[in-house]
């Protein structure tokens, strides 16, 4: 009996070192789910460069990113972003304490990667979390400048479309802002557009000048997708009917 007892301890102690491993394992994992969900937020199929993704990744509540690398997500292997991420367990029976703990994982950001794809183990750069610029503002279209300036033509006058150019000329627009005019039946339309990224909204301004009215508008959203045809000086001239 006196044996027993003895056993006891030691073998309390033994189950204590083995929850403690097992406690700090837990923990682990929770950090690797930590980082998987990071990967899923990531991923898309839309082309962008590895600051890009660098900076969507730093923005992700509970991630700290490490070290980017590649170009972007289209070329070679895509984009390697080493993240660093916490995740806890309770250790103990009767008084639990938390075992908490930090580690790095690298996510890989490409079209060939699978959604839920498990990140891998690596070891933590030395230095500090990186940080990125705020992305550039894409310029605002000039809506009210637009519809200000653009001439008025009265019934069973004449539109002249080197006046429509000049007036957009005349409106000192950034670079990044496309224009384009085109002549219809005795309209003119006229397009100004943001180079969208192929996947989003894209953001357009059109606008028609006819005999007795001219008109500035934005197409809905759904017609400024990718492939919907809203954002073209055709739109202008001929819109398509508003989405129900």
């Amino acid at each position: 009996m006196r044996q027993m007892l003895l056993l006891t301890p030691l073998l309390l102690l033994a189950v204590g070192c083995g929850v403690v491993q097992s406690s700090e394992d837990e923990a682990t994992d929770a950090a690797r789910e930590a980082a998987r969900k990071a990967g899923e937020r990531l991923y898309s199929q839309r082309p962008r460069t590895a600051e890009e993704v660098g900076r969507s990744a730093a923005g992700l509540d509970g991630v700290d990113v490490l070290r980017v690398t590649g170009t972007s997500t289209h070329d070679g292997d895509g984009v390697d972003v080493v993240v660093r991420t916490s995740g806890s367990a309770y250790d103990g029976w009767l008084d639990p304490q938390e075992v908490a703990v930090r580690r790095c994982f690298a996510v890989r950001v490409s079209p060939a990667s699978e959604w839920g794809e498990d990140p891998r183990d690596v070891d933590c750069p030395d230095g500090p979390p990186l940080d990125f610029a705020p992305p550039p503002e894409p310029p605002r279209l000039p809506y009210e400048q637009l519809r200000a300036n653009l001439p008025r033509v009265p019934e069973g006058g004449l539109v002249d479309e080197a006046e429509v150019r000049r007036t957009l000329a005349a409106l000192d627009l950034p670079p990044a802002i496309r224009t384009e005019t085109k002549v219809d039946g005795g309209r003119v339309g006229v397009l100004l557009s943001v180079k969208g990224n192929g996947f989003d909204a894209q953001d357009c301004l059109l606008a028609r000048v006819g005999p007795g009215a001219t008109e500035v508008w934005v197409p809905p959203r759904i017609q400024r997708m990718p492939g919907e045809g809203g954002c073209t000086v055709e739109n202008a001239l001929d819109p398509a009917p508003p989405p129900h």
